[in-house]
């Protein structure tokens, strides 16, 4: 397998470059506005609180990758007003579920406002937020956000799954970009983000597990770093990992394609020839998704390479 040097090497070089680039996922004056793009302020920011509360939980402290998450999540709680702002943004938009979801990953490192969650208990119990039109795998999410910040699930994460496209164990063949990305979302809240491998269910496991290295190196070909780096986080989330030699060119290509500075693009040109956007909005996520898929894989990586449970 890839050594767990290298991989660790990617790891700490994105979040080296994430910490130069901190002020990219600044909230400003206008977080609340109406008008505000909710895709290029809150959700990068509540992007960087998920990945460094994972690299905080798969690392030991005192290492440079958990000290560099832990000063991220910090700053990013200090972004919220130590939680305030979540108050005022679900007054703003009482039925929406992106602020429950972004204040859920601070919960699940400790960072809490009561108000908040007192606030939010009594929407959660209304008819109108167990309506919520939401696709399948994004209910996931709800529930899982649901549980990390305390409050009853309003469904059966079960019953959400078996409405997914990973939950229907489709065709492999009808893997494509969005059911890509689909896919690895549902197991990061199943597993709580990777911190519960066991509650994949059977089923679904054994699906990904055979059907994880062809849809990978279709994205590696075609140089889709982002899903890549999903697909490689779902491979260390999985209650029995594949093979180390399964994602080995993963971790190669990855490294190949991250720059001096850290920073790894969505997209290469790949074999369309397509422009590499390298500002901050077209790296952060997938430099975020190199850093999380790097410490959960060195989490269940053992002396020698070897990936504890791994496939034979």
């Amino acid at each position: 397998m890839t050594p767990p040097a290298e991989i660790r090497g990617v790891a700490e070089a994105a979040l080296r470059w994430v910490s130069e680039q901190r002020l990219g996922f600044a909230l400003d004056e206008h977080a609340l506005d109406a008008t505000t793009d909710v895709n290029r302020t809150w959700k990068p920011l509540g992007e960087l609180a998920q990945v460094c509360v994972c690299v905080t939980r798969h690392t030991p402290p005192g290492t440079p990758l958990h000290r560099a998450a832990s000063d991220l999540l910090a700053f990013a709680w200090e972004q919220t007003r130590d939680g305030a702002l979540f108050v005022d943004l679900q007054r703003l938009e009482p039925w929406a579920s992106y602020p429950l979801e972004i204040y859920a990953a601070f919960a699940s490192a400790g960072l809490r406002h009561h108000g908040y969650e007192q606030f939010v208990s009594t929407i959660a119990r209304t008819r109108g937020w167990r309506l919520l039109e939401l696709l399948p795998n994004r209910r996931l999410g709800v529930l899982n956000s649901e549980r990390r910040s305390g409050l009853p699930p309003h469904a059966e994460p079960a019953e959400e799954l078996a409405r997914t496209w990973l939950g229907g164990l489709p065709e492999p063949w009808t893997f494509e970009r969005g059911a890509g990305y689909t896919l690895t979302h549902v197991v990061f809240h199943l597993t709580d983000w990777g911190r519960a491998v066991d509650r994949v269910p059977p089923h679904v496991a054994s699906y990904v597990e055979t059907w994880l290295p062809p849809w990978l190196d279709t994205c590696l070909e075609d140089e889709q770093w982002d899903l890549s780096c999903e697909l490689l986080a779902i491979a260390a989330s999985l209650p029995r990992p594949p093979a180390p030699v399964v994602v080995e060119a993963g971790w190669a290509a990855v490294a190949g394609a991250q720059d001096e500075h850290g920073s790894l693009p969505e997209m290469g040109a790949g074999r369309h020839g397509r422009p590499v956007p390298r500002d901050f909005l077209h790296c952060y996520h997938s430099t975020l998704m190199a850093a999380y898929a790097g410490a959960l894989t060195l989490a269940r990586v053992g002396a020698g390479g070897v990936v504890q449970g791994a496939a034979p």
